[in-house]
C-alpha cells in the first residue's frame, strides 16, 4: 500500500507541474511578444540607457570609402570634337572614422548632434597609391567655362586670357591625393578675388576636400523615447525644416533619417527613405527581398530605377530640373553653380545615350547597384553599400578658347562606394540581445506548453491504470471456468474415477 501511495502522488505531482507549465507557456504565448515589442523599443531608442545607444553614437561599424577615377584616355582629341575615351582606375581605399559630437537632448524628445568623419588611406586595400597621376577633366576651368556662356563675350574672351596666364587647361594630371584632398589652385583666388561668392571654399579644392576632418551639419532627430512613432526621423537639418536647392516643395523636403537607423518592426511594404546633405536631398529605397547575414535574418533594400529619373520619365522629379537624359541629377544648384550631376556608377539605370556616348564605361547591376540590409525587427543595418557616381557636363563654350571644340557631354569622374558591415563584438553582442534572446523566448513558450500538456497526461494515465486494476480483482480471465465453492463432497468426486459420487452400499 505505501508504494502504490507514494507513485499515486508522484503522479499528481507531475500533473500540477505540467499545469503549471502549460499555464506559463500559455501566458508567454500571449506576453512574449509584447515584451520583446517593450525590450525592442527600449535598446533602439536614443537614450544612453538603450543597448543602441553606444553603437549610435560612434558606430563600431568598419567603415570603408572606395574611390574609382574615370581617367580621360584622349584629352586633345576631345578638344578636337573626338568622343571620349575613359579607363577605371582604381579602388583607391579609405577607412572611414565616424563619431558623434556635440550631442544635446532637446525638451521636445529630440537631440542634435554633428558626426565628425576623417579618412585613412588603406594601402593593402587598394589597387594603386595616393601618389598616382590621373588625367581628369578641370573641374574649375570647365565648370567656370559653363557658368559664363550666357555672360558678355568681353568678359569671356578676359576669363581665356586669365585662364593662359595662369596655365589652366581643360584638362588637369594631378594626382589622387591631391584630387581627394585638395591642392593650390590660383584660378581659385582669382574666381574667389572677383566672384567672392561662386565658391564656398577659399583654401585647397579637391573633391573630398571638405569632408576629410569634418561634418555634415547639425542635424535634430526625434529619439523616440516619448514618441515612437516618430524614431530617429530628421526634424532639422542645419535648423532648416526644408532646403530652398530646388524647385518644389516635395523635392526641398527632409524626409526619413540621417540614414544610420530606421523604426523597427518592418515589413516588405516599408521603405529606407534618409536625408542625404551630399546629394542635397531625401532618397527612399524600397524593399526588395529577404535575406540572413551572419545568421541574422534581413531585409534588403534597393534604390529604385526612378531615383535619379528625370521629369519627364518621373513627374515627381521635375523639381529637381534643369535635367538632361534621364538617369542623372542635376546638382549644380548645390555645389556652386558647377554643371555637375550624380548618378549611378556606369550610368546604370540611366538612358542608354549616356553610356553610349563615353567609350569604356559598362554599367554592370552586380557590381553597381547599391543596398542597404537591415534587421526588420530593430530597423539597424547589417551590412550595405551605397554607390554613387560624380559627372561633369562639358561643351565648347564660344569666347573660351580652353573648351576647343567638345562635343556636349556628360562627362563621369569619378565614382565611389562606401560600404560596412557589422562584424566582431558588436555583432555578437547585437545577436545574442536582440536576436538570440527573443529566439530563445519564442521557442521556450512552445516547449512549456507541451512539456505541460505532456505531464498533465501522467496522472490521467495512472488513474485509468488504477480503476482498471482494481475492476480485474473479481472477474475471472477470459475464457476460465468459475471456480467452485469448497464442500464436504469435494474429496469423494475427486476420488471417484468417473467424477460422479458412488452409489450407496446397503
Amino acid at each position: 500500500m505505501g508504494g502504490r501511495s507514494r507513485t499515486r502522488w508522484a503522479a499528481v505531482a507531475l500533473g500540477v507541474t505540467g499545469l503549471l507549465c502549460a499555464v506559463l507557456g500559455a501566458v508567454m504565448i500571449v506576453v512574449v511578444p509584447s515584451l520583446i515589442r517593450q525590450q525592442v523599443l527600449k535598446n533602439v531608442r536614443i537614450d544612453p540607457s538603450s543597448l543602441s545607444f553606444s553603437m549610435w553614437k560612434e558606430i563600431p561599424v568598419p567603415f570603408y570609402l572606395s574611390v574609382y577615377f574615370f581617367e580621360v584616355l584622349n584629352p586633345e582629341e576631345i578638344l578636337k570634337g573626338a568622343k571620349p575615351e575613359v579607363q577605371e582606375r582604381g579602388p583607391y581605399v579609405y577607412r572611414e572614422f565616424r563619431h558623434k559630437v556635440n550631442i544635446t537632448f532637446n525638451n521636445n524628445d529630440t537631440v542634435s548632434f554633428r558626426e565628425h568623419r576623417s579618412f585613412q588611406f588603406q594601402p593593402a586595400k587598394s589597387r594603386g597609391s595616393e601618389s598616382d597621376y590621373i588625367v581628369l577633366p578641370n573641374i574649375l576651368v570647365l565648370g567656370a567655362a559653363m557658368m559664363m556662356e550666357n555672360r558678355p563675350m568681353s568678359l569671356k574672351l578676359m576669363m581665356t586670357l586669365a585662364f593662359s596666364t595662369l596655365g589652366e587647361r581643360a584638362f588637369m594630371n594631378r594626382t589622387v591625393g591631391e584630387i581627394m584632398w585638395g591642392y593650390d589652385d590660383p584660378l581659385v583666388n582669382l574666381i574667389n578675388k572677383y566672384f567672392p561668392d561662386m565658391l564656398p571654399l577659399k583654401g585647397k579644392f579637391g573633391l573630398f576636400a571638405e569632408m576629410n576632418n569634418s561634418d555634415s551639419g547639425v542635424f535634430t532627430v526625434f529619439t523616440g523615447v516619448k514618441d515612437f512613432s516618430r524614431i530617429h526621423l530628421v526634424d532639422k537639418w542645419n535648423g532648416l525644416s526644408k532646403v530652398n536647392f530646388w524647385h518644389s516643395d516635395q523635392c526641398n523636403m527632409i524626409n526619413g533619417t540621417s540614414g544610420q537607423m530606421w523604426a523597427p518592426f518592418m515589413t516588405p511594404e516599408s521603405s529606407l527613405e534618409f536625408y542625404s546633405p551630399e546629394a542635397c536631398r531625401s532618397m527612399k529605397l524600397i524593399y526588395q527581398e529577404p535575406g540572413v547575414f551572419q545568421g541574422i535574418p534581413t531585409y534588403r533594400f534597393v534604390a529604385p530605377k526612378t531615383l535619379f529619373a528625370n521629369g519627364s520619365v518621373y513627374p515627381p522629379n521635375e523639381g529637381f530640373c534643369p535635367c538632361l537624359e534621364s538617369g542623372i541629377q542635376n546638382v549644380s544648384t548645390c555645389r556652386f553653380g558647377a554643371p555637375l550631376f550624380l548618378s549611378h556608377p556606369h550610368f546604370l539605370n540611366a538612358d542608354p545615350v549616356l553610356a553610349e556616348a563615353v567609350a569604356g564605361l559598362h554599367p554592370d547591376p552586380e557590381e553597381h547597384s547599391l543596398f542597404l540590409d537591415v534587421h526588420p525587427v530593430t530597423g539597424i543595418p547589417m551590412n550595405c553599400s551605397v554607390k554613387l557616381q560624380l559627372s561633369i557636363y562639358v561643351k565648347s563654350i564660344k569666347g573660351i578658347g580652353q573648351t576647343g571644340k567638345i562635343q556636349p557631354v556628360v562627362l563621369p569622374l569619378m565614382w565611389f562606394g562606401e560600404s560596412g558591415a557589422m562584424e566582431g563584438k558588436p555583432l555578437q553582442t547585437f545577436y545574442t540581445q536582440l536576436v538570440l534572446m527573443p529566439k530563445v523566448m519564442h521557442y521556450a513558450q512552445y516547449a512549456l506548453l507541451a512539456l505541460g500538456g505532456a505531464l498533465l497526461l501522467v496522472p490521467i494515465i495512472y488513474q485509468a491504470r488504477s480503476q482498471g486494476s482494481k475492476g480485474d480483482g473479481g472477474q475471472p480471465p477470459p475464457g476460465a471456468q468459475p471456480a467452485r465453492p469448497p464442500s464436504p463432497c469435494a474429496p469423494l468426486l475427486q476420488d471417484s474415477p468417473s467424477g460422479r459420487p458412488p452409489s450407496p452400499t446397503a
